[in-house]
């Protein structure tokens, strides 16, 4: 599996809009906060990994 690197855009209730920072062009991906590290803010870099979010 790929690592990727995210940027959390904005925070929508029990959800974030992730946008990759290697493709800027691509469209930003919701994703349920249940599944992200629990002290993300908006402008929070995130490495994904196997499935894994975490803080970087």
């Amino acid at each position: 599996m790929e690592t990727r690197i995210y940027l959390v855009e904005k925070i929508d209730g029990d959800y974030a809009w992730l946008r990759r920072t290697d493709t800027p062009e691509a469209e930003p991906i919701l994703v349920a906060r249940a599944l992200l590290p629990e002290a993300i803010e908006e402008g929070t870099r995130l490495r994904r990994e196997l499935f894994e979010y975490e803080i970087i």
